[in-house]
């Protein structure tokens, strides 16, 4: 391998933390990610209370015409994607081992 393959090989992987980045939300968004779904009740409830889709996305219509838009803001939840996680696990827990259609 040239110098060259070794430089991009390195940069495919993700950058390590530096010690001045602290992520206060790192236990809260492991814990998310490592709860277990092994209960149908608590997985029919994450189910139903975590959102599809962002609720805060819309079409402003006045009189019939489109004029404006409000951009989804989920994203802007620094926990977003374990939420969304936690909502497919659900949804795969009932459907894989509850045999459940929802």
């Amino acid at each position: 391998m040239s110098d060259s393959e070794l430089v991009l090989g390195n940069n495919l992987q993700a950058p390590k933390p530096q010690s001045s980045d602290f992520d206060v939300l790192h236990p809260i968004r492991q814990w998310l990610d490592n709860l277990p779904i092994d209960d149908p009740k608590l997985a029919r409830f994450l189910y139903k209370i975590i959102p599809g889709q962002c609720p805060f996305e819309r079409d402003i219509i006045l009189f019939g015409r489109k004029v404006g838009h409000i951009p989804p803001l989920c994203k802007l939840n620094p926990l977003y994607d374990q939420f969304v996680g936690l909502r497919f696990r659900s949804h795969c827990y009932l459907i894989d081992e509850c045999g459940e259609t929802v």
